[in-house]
């Protein structure tokens, strides 16, 4: 069994392959992500490290806190993704218009 594991506030220039070999010098490491903005391609900071199940709380203990290319990390169990619903948009309302809904009050327009 694996445990996947978050690592927050990686610095920027992380590589996956930086992240993995850290990783790898408390457990073996299955896989290693290092999550990128999709239209700028640059790190967002965070990252995933998958490890063996018996490692996972190993290497909390001893990379939680740690100071790392000059940053502090956070480190722990990874949470379940939430369930996103589609769509998107603000709720503008009928025809854009914030929700006003057609005529003003008063007949004004």
């Amino acid at each position: 069994m694996t445990k996947r594991l978050y690592f927050g506030n990686l610095s920027w220039d992380v590589t996956e392959e930086e992240l993995s070999n850290a990783v790898a010098q408390h457990a073996t490491v299955v896989s290693a992500r290092v999550i990128t903005d999709r239209d700028t391609g640059r790190s967002r900071g965070f990252g995933f490290v998958e490890v063996e199940d018996a490692d996972a709380q190993k290497v909390i203990d001893s990379l939680n806190g740690a100071d790392w290319h000059g940053r502090q990390l956070t480190v722990n169990e990874a949470r379940e993704r939430e369930e996103r619903s589609g769509g998107g948009g603000g709720g503008a309302g009928a025809g854009g218009r914030g929700g006003q809904g057609g005529r003003r009050p008063y007949g004004r327009y």
